[in-house]
């Protein structure tokens, strides 16, 4: 699994219609009315890459097996979530399980689609969620801080890291920051910033809702929300859920065609995942032979025998080698025999940090 990310966003703002559009489903119930989305709906789909393609061509291989990733969609959340207003707890929970926060902002006007607050404004609607995760942050360190203070004085050296760490966080939040702002001075600071799951140190992507007509270049609304995110050091996106919907259950053919029309050059789902790939730090190698071509997903920095784990945990406990390709070498040179005799085969160790694009065989010993 490439990663997984949680839709969020308030009622109304196109989740739902997202969601399905993304998924190829109709799984999430989409009305114009909050709360239509109570247990969070999960969907995976696979990670369009022409490179896998072309890979599988120069191989022969008989099956393509693409990297997936996963959307959850999570109910809409309302001003009081932190205090279990409009099942708060329950969604705050949700969102606890993803790796990413993808947030749907709401940036068209349309008077037959009710706003939970009667005006168009996704600024707002971004800082009215962003106040309820840090509240909900907020509330969960006031209560272990002084725990972990206490036990730090005792001589608890975890405790006193722990204290560190996530006391700088409750500061943060004290001044109506979020947590992700947080700089942890080493690996363990880092390694106990994650294990305390604090919504607010999850990466987001701002996904600009738009009228089909502003799909393209986008409206008003979203450079503001482009705005906000340059300012805070996230990601933001364009696109059109109904743009998506349309698209679902067209041919290849007849999509291209239409995006082509609407001055697109590929899907939102395409936007989304190129920008949670570079939220997330990561990237993807291939195997490939005659009976399969396969995309995986690591993160970036991860070294050979971290990617020869993502295939089996076998490979990576007997690690030997990875015989690789760069991508180009691999289509240039017509595959692994061309590129053997042209040198650029390579005999990868341990140390080696996988590049986005390797093609690669991993020899192991069990």
């Amino acid at each position: 699994m490439g990663f997984k990310c949680g839709i969020v966003g308030l009622p109304n703002v196109g989740k739902s219609t997202l969601f399905n559009a993304l998924t190829e489903t109709q799984a999430a119930q989409a009305a114009n009315y909050p709360f239509c989305t109570i247990e969070p709906n999960e969907g995976v789909v696979a990670v369009p890459d022409a490179r896998l393609d072309k890979i599988a061509a120069i191989a022969e291989s008989k099956k393509v097996v693409a990297t997936q990733l996963a959307f959850v969609d999570i109910a809409g959340l309302v001003r009081g979530a932190s205090k279990g207003e409009g099942l708060g707890n329950q969604f705050l929970a949700n969102i606890r399980e993803v790796d990413a926060i993808i947030h749907v902002l709401r940036c068209f006007e349309d008077d037959d689609i009710q706003h939970v607050d009667n005006r168009v404004d996704p600024v707002s609607d971004a800082e009215t969620v962003e106040t309820e995760l840090m509240l909900a942050d907020l509330e969960s360190l006031e209560k272990r801080v002084p725990n972990y203070e206490k036990r730090a004085t005792g001589g608890d050296k975890e405790a006193r890291i722990a204290a560190s760490v996530l006391g700088q966080a409750l500061g943060l939040l004290r001044e109506g920051k979020p947590a992700r702002l947080t700089e942890p001075k080493d690996d363990e600071e880092a390694r106990i910033l994650a294990q305390a799951q604090l919504l607010t140190t999850k990466p987001v992507l701002y996904v600009c809702n738009v009228d089909e007509s502003s799909a393209s270049d986008g409206n008003p609304f979203s450079t503001k929300v482009f705005e906000k995110a340059k300012a805070e050091g996230a990601n933001a996106v364009v696109v059109s859920a109904a743009i998506e919907a349309e698209l679902v259950g067209m041919e290849m053919a007849d999509r291209l065609e239409y995006l082509k029309e609407l001055g697109l050059e590929e899907t939102g789902l395409a936007r989304v995942i190129r920008a949670g790939y570079e939220l997330l730090h990561l990237l993807t190698f291939f195997t490939a032979g005659p009976n399969e071509a396969r995309a995986w997903t690591v993160e970036a920095g991860s070294k050979a025998p971290q990617a020869a784990g993502e295939i089996h945990t076998d490979f990576e406990r007997g690690f030997i080698r990875a015989e690789t390709i760069a991508y180009d070498d691999y289509i240039e040179l017509n595959g692994e025999a061309g590129a053997k005799e042209a040198g650029k085969l390579r005999q990868e160790g341990k140390d080696y940090v996988v590049q986005d694009g390797d093609v690669m065989l991993f020899k192991f010993n069990v």
